[in-house]
């Protein structure tokens, strides 16, 4: 849980963004100066709390994870543990209340995924599942039993889980989904679960799945909490995805169920439909439109460095052209107008006021304009992107994915468009 004590933390970066201290644009006695890493000064909207969240989120994801991620990537190698000691420091499900949950603000929420996501996507990833997904789903829609029984032990990272929404055939049109639920055939209380989901972070290593499927007494879809431990062999298999061109810091897999049994008391009592699903896929895509900015500002933060420090044509810092720092100052405000979107979207969710459209809204664009950005930052580089030792084209590679998954760029469009024009573009 976070304490008091973290307001002490100082503030923790990279090396590139301590080398930025020291060069801050030109100021007087009268005027502040320009801070090119929060240049809109958000950060005077975060409250005293945020602001030390923030501070023990960025700390622990310096100095814990950043080390980590070079070989997790190389190597597709997640390393559970980074969820249990998140766990530790209260970071897995913190806008929740009770059962273990810090109970933060939506945007300290988003200010822990912008840290995880300053480091990899992938991390953030396998965070935002456990957090958002699936302690969300839980805590929105379980019953009392259901909620004592997994979010304190998921809230420690004790215990990990995955969400089972995507499937093979059905990707952007969930509606369509093929998993079923049927009743035991010969086990009182229970159901069989039968079908395949894919692209599922965490699945490999998930101790609880939650699964949705079409329910067979009225074709509605419903959620089912399907514990790995409880299933006899045969019934649930989740092979690893591998050899993916990104996230390759989280592990991703498959979940195939053959008759997999599931008690009816495991399964959310009320939720109906596509709205289950899609109100957890709200609360993690609020995480990926701040994430990604975090993602954005280590892209900006390591090409600053790296421009300032390579020389070329007359032994100048590539720093001081004109095309370099365009690309700059372009990504610069995109993340500075990014970060006070997701702002203010978060503080509407906390009121109720927030739509799901506000949601697709910034999720959309700032996963375009983080991708976006990254690919002309990598530029810069020139031949030495190609090494992953600077980092630039792993945060490339990531953000393609953040901008495909959970409703697809195109998608959120015509889910903007609906609402613009009140015409339905998907059928």
């Amino acid at each position: 849980m976070f304490r008091p004590a973290v307001r002490r933390c100082a503030r923790p970066f990279t090396t590139s963004f301590r080398q930025g201290r020291a060069a801050r644009s030109y100021a007087s006695a009268s005027h502040p100066a320009f801070d090119w890493e929060d240049p809109l000064a958000s950060k005077s909207l975060l409250t005293e709390d945020e602001l030390a969240i923030s501070e023990t989120a960025e700390r622990y994801c310096q100095e814990r994870m950043l080390p980590r991620v070079l070989e997790a990537y190389r190597n597709e190698n997640y390393d559970a543990k980074i969820l249990s000691e998140m766990g530790e420091l209260g970071l897995l499900g913190s806008n929740l209340e009770g059962y273990g949950c810090a109970g933060v603000s939506t945007v300290a929420s988003g200010l822990i995924t912008r840290a995880v996501e300053r480091v990899d996507s992938g991390y953030r990833s396998g965070m935002s599942v456990q957090s958002s997904l699936v302690m969300g789903g839980i805590h929105e829609f379980g019953t009392d039993e259901q909620k004592q029984k997994f979010l304190p032990e998921m809230a420690k990272g004790k215990m990990l889980g995955c969400f089972g929404l995507t499937e093979p055939n059905h990707g952007s049109d969930p509606g369509s989904m093929e998993t079923t639920a049927r009743p035991h055939p010969t086990k009182k209380g229970y159901l069989v679960l039968n079908g395949a989901k894919t692209w599922i972070t965490n699945s490999p290593i998930a101790d609880v799945l939650m699964v949705w499927a079409k329910f067979h007494e009225t074709g509605k879809i419903r959620g089912f909490l399907v514990e790995r431990k409880d299933c006899p062999a045969g019934t649930l298999e989740t092979p690893a995805i591998k050899n993916k061109n990104g996230l390759r810091a989280s592990i991703t897999g498959m979940i195939q169920m053959d008759n997999c049994p599931v008690p009816e008391a495991n399964m959310f009592p009320d939720v109906e439909g596509l709205s289950g699903p899609f109100t957890c896929l709200n609360s993690a895509r609020y995480g990926i439109a701040l994430g990604t900015m975090g993602a954005l500002e280590d892209c900006i933060a390591r090409t600053r460095a790296y421009a300032l420090e390579r020389r070329q044509f007359k032994n100048n810092p590539i720093a001081k052209y004109q095309l370099v720092q365009k690309k700059l100052a372009d990504a610069v405000t995109d993340a500075a107008y990014g970060t006070l979107a997701a702002i203010q979207v978060g503080r509407l969710k906390d009121e109720g006021k927030a739509t799901p459209e506000m949601i697709s809204m910034i999720k959309r664009q700032n996963c375009d304009r983080a991708l976006s950005n990254a690919r002309v930052l990598q530029e810069v580089f020139g031949g030495n992107a190609v090494s992953d030792e600077y980092g630039i084209g792993r945060h490339v590679a990531n953000l393609f994915v953040t901008q495909t998954y959970e409703g697809q760029s195109d998608i959120h469009s015509l889910i903007l468009g609906r609402a613009i024009t009140g015409l339905q573009a998907f059928v």
